[in-house]
């Protein structure tokens, strides 16, 4: 009988890759990063996302172009992660996109009017936060002072009406 391979039954053989430099945008549960597409599958592709690569196992999308990936992270080493799809990926469609001028990866190509929504610096957050926080306190005391003050008015009217009642106004 002879000796068994190492591509026999027990492992399946790679699917044919693609190599790119395709940027791209990359939605995870730390909210919205950049990435390179540095590799593409009709199955999963292999991207740099240096900020913030989603952790394995969770559910990320890719967005390049008018392309939306949804796939799962399968591997993580360093900025660089293996994403794994359910669906197939129209590899012909992005690569075909990626050849107009307005997708070439360089670095001074960037576009001009980025119509994202840019993230708001933690601090910002903070201070918004000390705001609402300072304005309940505030409108809480300026309760609190009102009830107080009626309370005292409501004590001192009795007493107060009789004396004017002895002095005869």
């Amino acid at each position: 009988m002879p000796a068994q391979s190492a591509i026999g039954t027990k492992y399946r053989p790679r699917e044919l890759r693609r190599r790119v430099m395709l940027r791209a945008r990359m939605r995870s549960m730390a909210g919205w990063s950049d990435a390179c597409i540095l590799n593409i599958s009709s199955r999963g592709l292999m991207i740099n996302a240096p900020s913030a690569c989603a952790a394995k196992d969770s559910t990320v999308e890719l967005w390049h172009g008018e392309q939306v990936i949804v796939a799962t992270v399968v591997w993580r080493k360093g900025s660089r992660a293996g994403l794994q799809t359910e669906e197939r990926v129209p590899v012909d469609d992005i690569l075909a996109m990626s050849q107009s001028p307005s997708f070439q990866l360089t670095a001074a190509q960037w576009p001009e009017v980025d119509r994202r929504k840019k993230p708001r610096p933690a601090s910002e957050s903070r201070d918004r936060g000390r705001l609402v926080e300072f304005v309940g306190v505030g409108l809480m005391a300026a309760t609190l002072a009102a009830g107080a003050l009626m309370m005292v008015e409501q004590g001192f009217a009795r007493p107060v009406a009789a004396v004017q009642a002895a002095l005869g106004r």
